[in-house]
């Protein structure tokens, strides 16, 4: 998988489990197609929607292999690789590459709060040394503990096979610098969903968002936006982007509310895995006043 194969609309999908904690094969195939048919040109499995802490390497390895099999090669399969230590990373790129995963997603080192330059550096060396896979970066700094920096950035897109970046940090300054210094060198996926249209008009790639979803306007057809100033659709949809991503991330604790809403438009997202609670009826009230505010259907 090249850089150029890394764009538009790339869902981290939600890992069904029931009430027992056991993953539903069959709704995570369902929900896998309905991503597809929302215009979904890569899939991440168990990045933060997946609720990758709560997977084992065999579980993601066979999710890879339901993905895959579900896919049937129309597109690439993307696997999250973060984890506290490097041995843990390396276990699940075993269970990437032997499930056949196309590309792997990582942080440069999550859960060790205020890493120095030369702690995430090393981390990322051995990380990419483990694997022939190419690579994501993911910049999510509430889950790291720190933000990298556009020069930290360039620095590992220089050393390593990296193919792109999600960024999620929620500072659109920083976005606008990383977008003018290395859009031309890898593709830049948003992440925070009310930066989507924004990023497009400044050389982002694509997104690797939450809400997308649920919007009226097809996450595919958003990419468009960046042609020109956006019309009436790309703004309501900006809109809709905006109200759900300050809904789902404040409610329940994540994702919660992000599966409930999926259920409410009859995705079989099913219930979080310990030790997450699921969404209180409270919670899921207040997604479907949402969901009626933004003129959204729900079943």
């Amino acid at each position: 998988m090249k850089k150029e194969d890394l764009h538009g609309y790339v869902p981290a999908i939600a890992t069904p489990f029931s009430d027992k904690g056991e993953i539903m094969e069959d709704a995570f195939q369902e929900l896998f197609e309905f991503l597809l048919s929302r215009g979904a040109s890569c899939v991440c499995i168990a990045g933060d929607n997946g609720e990758s802490w709560a997977l084992s390497a065999a579980e993601r390895g066979r999710l890879v292999r339901l993905a895959r099999d579900a896919a049937k090669g129309r597109v690439p399969i993307m696997m999250g690789v973060s984890a506290p230590t490097i041995d843990a990373s390396r276990a699940y790129i075993r269970a990437a590459e032997e499930n056949g995963a196309d590309v792997l997603l990582s942080m440069p080192q999550t859960y060790v709060l205020k890493a120095s330059e030369a702690e995430l550096m090393a981390r990322f060396d051995k990380l990419a040394a483990a694997t022939d896979l190419p690579l994501v970066l993911y910049n999510s700094p509430r889950r790291m503990g720190f933000s990298l920096t556009v020069d930290q950035t360039e620095k590992l897109l220089n050393q390593h096979n990296i193919i792109g970046i999600k960024e999620s940090q929620r500072d659109f300054f920083h976005h606008t610098h990383l977008l003018h210094r290395l859009a031309d060198k890898m593709s830049v996926m948003t992440g925070p969903c009310h930066y989507i249209l924004p990023a497009f008009a400044l050389g982002a790639k694509g997104f690797i968002a939450t809400g997308p979803e649920f919007t009226d306007l097809k996450p595919s057809d958003m990419a468009a936006a960046g042609t020109g100033v956006p019309d009436e659709a790309y703004r309501k949809a900006h809109h809709q982007l905006t109200v759900l991503y300050e809904m789902l991330m404040g409610t329940a604790t994540w994702p919660a509310a992000f599966k409930a809403a999926l259920n409410l438009i009859g995705q079989p997202a099913g219930v979080p895995r310990d030790p997450v609670l699921p969404a209180t009826e409270a919670d899921i009230d207040k997604i479907k006043r949402t969901f009626d505010e933004l003129g959204l259907s729900y079943t």
